[in-house]
């Protein structure tokens, strides 16, 4: 079992910044990818960004430029800066683990205000 705890969000004005964390305990596999994905209101949840434990990352275009995600390997620890918000990242936004099983976060909100 892996457990995610999320932390940050909250409620900023557009072109303003935020800064996510999802920390993960439990039976953490060497090998694995954490990440985020957001859910708007009434549509499906939708991919954000990602690190393998190797270091490699990957965006959504939509954030491409504006986020950065990172890790600390040795906490268990994956964070999402984002910066340059824009009303349309308003969503529920869910940390992700994919080792031997899927595991999600409970969820944080961001509003973005215009």
């Amino acid at each position: 079992q892996v457990q995610l705890v999320e932390s940050g969000g909250g409620l900023v004005q557009a072109g303003g910044s935020l800064r996510l964390s999802c920390a993960a305990s439990g039976s953490i596999f060497s090998t694995h990818v954490m990440g985020y994905y957001r859910q708007a209101p009434g549509k499906q949840r939708d991919f954000v960004a990602q690190i393998t434990s190797g270091g490699s990352t990957y965006y959504a275009d939509s954030v491409k430029g504006r986020f950065t995600i990172s890790t600390d390997n040795a906490k268990n620890t994956v964070s999402l800066q984002m910066n340059s918000l824009k009303p349309e990242d308003t969503a529920v936004y869910y940390c992700r683990y994919t080792g031997y099983k899927d595991y999600w976060g409970q969820g944080t909100q961001v509003t973005v205000s215009s």
